[in-house]
């Protein structure tokens, strides 16, 4: 018989984005097999939210929810949106509150309507006592800046998507951040400096997703007919990882598994088949 794969956990995966409409069942199929056994599934806006919580009451124990706006949604942060998010946030299937941050690479909506609504969605999780589910790009000092100012008040919180250098990794840990690894790791082109800079996280704040649809990993072979990522890769990502790290995929899997569950005061799941 073919060895059980380790148990994982796909910390963020935006589900409900509509390239997932046609067989999303089947992708949730597909992922526990291979031993992913949990799902983080990200809100990035009211709509996306709302979505991420009904495939989570959906899938008890397998699938849970963030809620939040994304920093490219900040313009549409309204107090009508604001309390909308803080009833959306406090449903028992959201784990945290985000996607939230800020984005300069875009600035698909103004910086400064982007620190008001990342403001905001750090006082909720303050308030519900729920960790944070952090975006970060070109914003660094800024980021860092709001982030430590809410900080003393706030439950924990994992800079997701992590992609830049020593700098940003080196303040996010010291601030007391867990880090999010997805399948950028796996690209020669941009992502060779954090095969490096994996060794250098606390085995006990390393986490990993594939952040689907996007970040394919551009290194599995064969290639795969569609440039969709889903969960069901994220232990090819795991073992890049375990890789830089020289350690087992047992080991990483282990240690990063138990580091979701902690941060965001999840279940173990029922058991499921597998291939």
């Amino acid at each position: 018989m073919p060895a059980t794969p380790p148990t994982l956990i796909d910390i963020g995966i935006n589900l409900a984005h509509d390239g997932y409409d046609t067989d999303r069942d089947e992708v949730i199929a597909r992922a526990q097999r291979a031993g992913v056994t949990q799902l983080i599934v990200t809100g990035s806006s009211a709509p996306s939210t709302r979505r991420a919580i009904d495939f989570a009451r959906s899938h008890p124990s397998h699938l849970f929810a963030t809620a939040g706006v994304h920093p490219h949604h900040a313009a549409e942060w309204t107090e009508a949106l604001a309390k909308e998010m803080a009833e959306l946030a406090g449903a028992p299937e959201v784990i945290a509150v985000g996607e939230c941050g800020l984005d300069y690479f875009r600035d698909l909506s103004p910086r400064a309507a982007q620190q008001h609504a990342f403001h905001h969605q750090l006082e909720l999780a303050a308030r519900l006592g729920k960790p944070v589910f952090l975006h970060q790009r070109d914003a660094h000092a800024d980021f860092l800046a709001i982030l430590r100012e809410h900080w003393p008040t706030l439950r924990g919180g994992v800079a997701h998507c992590f992609t830049a250098g020593a700098v940003e990794l080196d303040s996010y840990l010291d601030l007391g951040l867990a880090i999010g690894i997805t399948g950028w790791i796996c690209d020669e082109r941009r992502g060779a400096h954090l095969l490096k800079l994996v060794a250098h996280i606390p085995a006990d704040r390393l986490m990993i997703e594939t952040d689907g649809p996007y970040l394919l990993p551009r290194d599995l072979a064969p290639k795969p007919a569609s440039r969709r990522n889903e969960p069901s890769y994220l232990p090819h990502i795991a073992r890049t990882i375990a890789a830089a790290r020289n350690e087992s995929l047992d080991s990483l899997a282990q240690s990063s598994t138990a580091a979701a569950r902690r941060l965001f005061a999840l279940p173990c799941a029922p058991e499921t088949p597998r291939d």
